[in-house]
């Protein structure tokens, strides 16, 4: 898998994918991750890559011409399977979408900053938007180190317990039951006998028990 991410600020993600996890999977061989600097690809002698918008409105836009650059510059070396802006209004990114984009190939991840981008760009080039959340960053880089981690942990081989990533939260639309180590007691605080067991009919049966109980609980909405 190869993930483009583009940037104002490819210094605020450069020690989060060069470390734990991320290394590893690069160091593999398994995932390559790209940064570029949008700055690289403007005229402008002052490397600006935003303007005011027309119509009067506040703030400042990103200009579609270094956008197109660069976008234009990686589809020409190589097909991407998605396009994708990280912004509010983009469809909420949920454990499903890390699933779907975890098989794809090439990835392209914009992140935009300032008031948004150009509107143009959005129409020819962007393929997905996805939102993190309900909520406004000062830019895209923290959505997409997001994206990033949640889809990469996914690539086979990744984490070296590939079944640890099938019982996560959400994968089956339910939380992940309560884990324990050892020691198996400590202050009078005791792990349930049956984790101790050893039977793994048991065990699994107390794991989705444990699980509902728990959605129920804190996330009914994900059992509608």
């Amino acid at each position: 898998m190869r993930i483009d991410i583009i940037t104002v600020l490819p210094e605020m993600l450069e020690g989060f994918v060069n470390e734990s996890i991320l290394a590893r999977a690069q160091k593999k061989g398994l995932v390559e991750i790209h940064l570029h600097n949008l700055r690289d690809y403007t005229l402008d002698k002052w490397r600006r890559v935003d303007d005011y918008p027309y119509g009067g409105f506040a703030g400042m836009v990103m200009q579609v011409e270094p956008i197109d650059r660069c976008i234009s510059a990686l589809q020409a070396e190589r097909d991407y399977d998605d396009v994708i802006f990280v912004t509010p209004d983009g469809e909420k990114f949920d454990q499903h979408i890390a699933n779907d984009m975890s098989l794809q190939q090439n990835l392209i991840i914009l992140c935009g900053h300032y008031k948004g981008i150009d509107q143009r760009i959005r129409d020819h080039f962007i393929t997905r938007e996805i939102s993190v959340g309900d909520f406004v960053l000062t830019g895209g880089e923290l959505a997409a180190a997001v994206i990033a981690d949640a889809v990469i942990r996914l690539v086979p081989g990744v984490i070296s317990d590939d079944q640890s990533a099938l019982s996560d939260s959400f994968q089956d639309n339910l939380l992940a039951a309560p884990i324990y180590t050892r020691p198996a007691e400590y202050k009078g605080w005791k792990v349930p006998d049956v984790l101790l067991s050893g039977n793994e009919a048991k065990i699994k049966q107390w794991e989705m028990d444990q699980a509902l109980e728990r959605t129920k609980r804190l996330r009914p909405d994900l059992l509608e």
